[in-house]
């Protein structure tokens, strides 16, 4: 059967931050190709449950370790500190990882302690380490880009999300010599019970071709 004859309602979960940078923008030429497929988009930073959802794909941005899932990689997903001038100029720059703990952090997740590992020395720093001072706790990328931008405070990010930010000055890197030891890539993922069905076979193969992974995004 041709691809664009391929019909049927898509189910897709994503990151809604991802979506929003590198998905929404090529949907309409997926559209065009395949007009008999509809599209039902559930878009959140918060992981959904894949199966309980009834979703037919999903992308995720961490270390797929659930056994019920099959999971082809998109890309890797290196993870930085960042900060805006304007913070760091009123804040001063962390010299060394304990100095995190006097500055204001915007962190995704208040209960998780990420492994923080020299690139340089190989040397690891548990952070954060007390979770409960956080100043700021978001459960959406994007709001955490645009108010680390802002100047409040330093924040994790994954380099996808904030490339163009290094790249025009208004967020720099804390700690360059310093990045998260997570094993997080990004991912797409269907359930093994699931048949591998031609909407989603099509969606995946144009997902991969379309969606271009700068080399920026692993340094």
């Amino acid at each position: 059967m041709p691809f664009k004859k391929v019909s049927g309602t898509l189910r897709f979960a994503s990151s809604s931050t991802f979506a929003q940078l590198f998905i929404a923008p090529i949907l309409p030429k997926f559209t065009d190709q395949y007009p008999q497929i509809n599209l039902e988009l559930k878009l959140s930073d918060t992981q959904m449950n894949l199966i309980d959802g009834g979703y037919d794909l999903a992308l995720r941005n961490y270390a797929v370790e659930d056994s019920s899932l099959i999971g082809r990689k998109l890309a890797d997903d290196t993870r930085i500190l960042c900060a805006s001038p304007d913070y760091l100029k009123k804040y001063g720059i962390p010299k060394e990882p304990s100095d995190l703990e006097q500055h204001q952090l915007i962190l995704f997740d208040s209960n998780k302690t990420r492994k923080l590992v020299s690139t340089v020395a190989g040397e690891s720093y548990a952070f954060p380490l007390h979770p409960v001072k956080s100043r700021v706790i978001c459960d959406d990328g994007s709001s955490i880009r645009i108010a680390a931008k802002a100047g409040l405070g330093i924040c994790m990010s994954s380099i996808w999300n904030v490339h163009t930010e290094l790249k025009e000055g208004s967020l720099v890197r804390v700690l360059p010599d310093y990045k998260y030891d997570d094993n997080a890539a990004v991912w797409l993922v269907y359930p093994k019970s699931n048949v591998l069905t031609a909407k989603v076979r099509v969606f995946i193969d144009f997902l991969i071709e379309n969606i271009q992974v700068p080399s920026a995004w692993h340094t």
